[in-house]
């Protein structure tokens, strides 16, 4: 068995409100702001290879009202980490003292992931680390899951693939992945616990 693990929701604690619920007070707007600027529509694309740069530029246009907000979301990217949940860094080290091979697959933004490694030394115990930004795919595109079978050698129907996102759970399943849809990363260890067994 192998295992192929999503990274935000699954081991950081990442939510955009957790950098701007200090820059932006008013709740109303921060919500506004989040849901109809710098939202998930408009992140997703960099998590599939559009430069930042271009993405702000774009929303600066529309947006001049916010051009200091604007900005500021991806050059405070890191502190949208509220932290990391030790409990699958846990999972993860029990996995690798077993031999398990465990890889990476997530929707992530090159620019932003560049550094990761160094500032979250627990990413070194992953075999492999496939980002969405590098390769311009994403999830839940099956071509991602196809590039990551092929790059990291795995058998879907001898993988387990764990995301907190249920389309990318149905797509690793449309491809014969035996999958952990994770809602809670407290109960990651039960979880996975049922495909040790």
């Amino acid at each position: 068995m192998k295992f192929l693990f999503d990274l935000g929701g699954v081991f950081f604690d990442w939510d955009p409100n957790h950098f701007f619920k200090d820059i932006i007070l008013d709740t109303k707007e921060r919500e506004y702001f989040l849901s109809n600027i710098c939202n998930d529509e408009w992140n997703i694309k960099q998590d599939s290879g559009r430069a930042i740069i271009e993405a702000e530029n774009e929303l600066i246009h529309i947006y001049p009202q916010y051009i200091n907000e604007i900005r500021m979301y991806y050059k405070n990217h890191r502190k949208m980490i509220k932290g990391i949940f030790n409990i699958s860094i846990d999972l993860l080290r029990d996995l690798k003292s077993k031999e398990f091979e465990c890889y990476v697959l997530s929707n992530w933004s090159a620019e932003t992931f560049e550094g990761m490694i160094e500032d979250y030394p627990f990413l070194k115990n992953f075999d492999g680390i496939l980002i969405s930004g590098a390769c311009n795919l994403i999830k839940p595109d099956k071509k991602i899951y196809e590039l990551a079978i092929k790059k990291f050698n795995l058998r879907p129907n001898q993988t387990v693939f764990i995301d907190d996102k249920l389309e990318n759970i149905k797509a690793a399943k449309d491809l014969g992945f035996k999958t952990i849809h994770l809602l809670n990363p407290k109960k990651i260890k039960d979880a996975v616990g049922i495909y040790l067994n």
